[in-house]
């Protein structure tokens, strides 16, 4: 992590945005901030604010590296050709963003609270409290903070528009029972309501199994409790390094005498959904793309 007396000593063209282009306050999860009425250079330090900001049609001069992608995930990539990687979204590299000479950052307070100050020093810097089911109102703040009210106010109209029309195709299926379940190397969680994911089947209206029906972003659980995660379907997704470790965790839950037992199993009603679109993305690019799996499980024409 750079320290304050190092990032002191870059050049000050680097470092310094322009007070006479600052021209008003905006209230965020670290406090008050004056910014430019429409910023140009925006460096994005998290996944979501990265594809949220690609959603309103800005390309980011900066952004973290997406999660486990090379750079980029595949959604955006083609937008991102020519962003600049500024380190991991747990390690953002000062140096390089400072380089960029960004007139905003957008981050995460959970994520990256220890360096606002050193962030604020480079650029006005916005962060929203952190990144669960709360994506619609974080994408509000990068807009607000971008100057892209109308194009945000669009796209979840949009993203609202979709629910709907889901919903309506559904009808008695609507009231189904749907469980999350992520296989990670080592430790694997079930996800509950607060989740991104979890708030895309609330958003449809879909019940959830008993232990998932509840606040909070997801559980470690262990084989014994794969009881916990059955309903009338069952997600599931994998977030996969390189090294096998995901997949050989989601093939060993699926050999188990326990998960034969599942109704959702019983039924073939599991399925194995993207751990880009379902867990780590988190904007409302990856909301639609969950919206697509949706429609594709239950053979609902397409509302894109």
């Amino acid at each position: 992590m750079i320290n304050r007396r190092l990032l002191l000593a870059l050049p000050l063209a680097v470092l310094a945005w322009a007070p006479a282009a600052l021209a008003r306050d905006l209230t965020h999860a670290m406090g008050t901030t004056t910014l430019a009425d429409h910023p140009v250079r925006i460096v994005a330090l998290t996944n979501e604010a990265t594809e949220d900001l690609v959603a309103l049609g800005i390309v980011p001069v900066g952004a973290a590296r997406s999660a486990n992608a090379d750079p980029w995930f595949d959604h955006i990539a083609a937008q991102l050709a020519d962003t600049k990687v500024v380190g991991e979204e747990l390690a953002p590299e000062l140096e390089t963003i400072a380089a960029l000479q960004p007139d905003l950052i957008l981050g995460n307070k959970k994520r990256h609270e220890k360096i606002y100050d050193q962030l604020s020093a480079i650029a006005p810097t916005v962060f929203v409290e952190n990144i669960t089911g709360q994506w619609k109102d974080n994408i509000k703040v990068y807009a607000d903070a971008s100057g892209r009210s109308a194009e945000v106010d669009a796209a979840l109209a949009d993203y609202a528009r979709r629910v709907a029309a889901i919903k309506d195709a559904l009808g008695e299926r609507n009231k189904e029972v749907v469980g999350l379940v992520r296989f990670i190397a080592g430790q694997n969680y079930a996800y509950n309501n607060d989740s991104f994911s979890g708030s895309i089947l609330r958003d449809i209206g879909f019940g959830r199994p008993a232990a998932q029906d509840k606040p909070g972003l997801a559980e470690k659980i262990t084989m014994e409790r794969i009881p916990e995660l059955d309903g009338d379907r069952l997600l599931h997704f994998s977030y996969e390094i390189g090294d096998g470790g995901a997949t050989k965790e989601a093939e060993t839950w699926m050999a188990s005498p326990l998960w034969a037992e599942l109704k959702a199993a019983k039924a073939n009603q599991v399925y194995a959904v993207s751990d880009t679109v379902w867990a780590t993305a988190g904007g409302i690019m990856a909301a639609n793309l969950a919206l697509d799996d949706i429609e594709k499980i239950y053979g609902i024409a397409s509302t894109r």
